[in-house]
C-alpha cells in the first residue's frame, strides 16, 4: 500500500516543523527517513498515522485521505514510536493479547498471531515475564511485536533497533527487509550504517524540510563534487617536494597528506578534472614508486553532516 505525502505542513506557533514536504512510498519499499534532532521525522510520522493533524497538505495512505479516513488508516499502519510506550506490570503474553484485541484480530486468530510474534522478535525465552522486568532491548522487541501483531500493511518504525546489541541488531534488520519485500516501511533512525543495511530508499530532512530523496548510491554520485583519491608514491624524493610537484598538476585542486603516514595523500581533483593520468605521467617522469591510486567514495555519514549543516540540498 503506496504512502503519498502532498504539501505537508506542521506549525507550532511561528515555527514551521514540516515545512511543505511532498514525497511518495511504495508497496515493498523500505524508506530510511533521516534527520538531526528537531528536524520533523517524528512530527511527519505522527501525522502519518493520524495522531497528529497536519495544519495544511493531505496524506494519503491508498486511496485513502488523513482528513477523512482516520480509523481505516490506522487499522493499516503498525507503529512503533520512539518512546515505545508500554504496560511495565503486564507480563508479555498478556500485552500482546491486549494488543491484538485492540487492533481488531479476530479472537479465533489471536493465538497464532501471538506465537508468530513472539518468534519473530525472539521473544520466547522471556515471554511469560512482566515488561517492567526485561532488558531495554527486550521491551524494544515486545514494541515491534505489538507494532506488527495485527499484520498490517505499513510498518512505521522510529528508532526500532535502541538498546538492542550487535546480534539482535542484526536479526532486526533482516526481519525488517523481509517485511519490506511484501510492507511499507518507513525507518526512522540516527545509525547511518543501519540505513544503508536495511534501507532501499534515504530521505533525508532538516529544518523541517527534505533535502535529499534516493539511494545511498545515488546520494554519493550527486554529492560527489569532485574526484578523490588516495595516492601512496613510495621514492627517495622529500615528503614535501612530492606535496608541492603533486599541488603544481594542473588538475589537482588539494593536496592532503595522510595522517601518520610519510608516504600516502588525499588528492582532490578541481570540478569536472580528473588527476589519475597526469599522477601516474608525473610518478613516471621523477621515477617515483606509484604502489596505489584508489578513488574515495564520499561516506553516507559525510553527505548526512553537509545537508544537515550547510541545509543544501541535493
Amino acid at each position: 500500500m503506496n504512502i503519498i505525502v502532498e504539501n505537508l505542513t506542521k506549525k507550532y506557533g511561528n515555527q514551521r516543523a514540516v515545512d511543505n514536504i511532498s514525497f511518495e512510498v511504495k508497496t515493498g519499499e523500505v524508506l530510511g527517513f533521516l534527520g538531526p534532532n528537531g528536524a520533523g521525522k517524528t512530527t511527519t510520522m505522527k501525522m502519518i498515522t493520524c495522531y497528529m493533524a497536519p495544519n495544511d497538505g493531505d496524506i494519503k495512505i491508498g486511496d485513502l485521505s488523513i482528513h477523512e479516513n482516520q480509523n481505516e488508516i490506522k487499522k493499516k499502519i503498525g507503529y512503533l514510536p520512539e518512546s515505545n510506550p508500554l504496560y511495565y506490570d503486564m507480563p508479555v503474553l498478556e500485552y500482546l493479547e491486549f494488543a491484538a484485541r485492540l487492533q481488531g484480530v479476530p479472537d479465533n486468530k489471536i493465538n497464532e498471531r501471538i506465537a508468530e510474534m513472539v518468534a519473530l522478535t525472539g521473544l520466547n525465552k522471556e515471554k511469560h515475564k512482566k515488561i517492567g522486568e526485561l532488558s531495554k532491548g527486550y521491551k524494544q522487541r515486545v514494541g515491534l511485536a505489538q507494532a506488527m501483531i495485527h499484520d498490517p500493511e505499513i510498518l512505521i518504525l522510529d528508532e526500532p533497533t535502541t538498546g538492542l546489541d550487535p546480534n539482535q541488531i542484526v536479526e532486526i534488520r533482516k526481519l525488517i527487509k523481509d517485511l519490506g519485500k511484501e510492507k511499507t516501511v518507513i525507518l526512522s533512525t540516527h545509525i547511518l550504517p543501519e540505513v544503508e543495511a536495511t534501507c532501499d530508499r534515504i530521505l533525508i530532512i532538516n529544518n523541517g524540510k527534505i533535502v535529499a530523496d534516493g539511494t545511498s548510491e545515488m546520494l554519493r554520485k550527486q554529492a560527489q563534487g569532485q574526484e578523490i583519491i588516495k595516492v601512496t608514491i613510495e621514492g627517495a624524493a622529500e615528503r614535501d617536494a612530492i606535496i608541492s610537484a603533486l599541488g603544481e598538476l594542473e588538475s589537482v585542486g588539494m593536496v592532503d597528506p595522510v595522517k601518520d603516514s610519510e608516504i600516502s595523500f588525499i588528492i582532490n581533483s578541481k570540478d569536472g578534472l580528473s588527476s589519475r593520468k597526469p599522477i601516474f605521467e608525473l610518478c613516471v617522469k621523477n621515477k617515483w614508486v606509484l604502489t596505489e591510486m584508489t578513488p574515495l567514495e564520499t561516506k553516507l555519514e559525510d553527505i548526512f553532516r553537509e545537508l544537515t549543516t550547510n541545509c543544501k540540498g541535493i
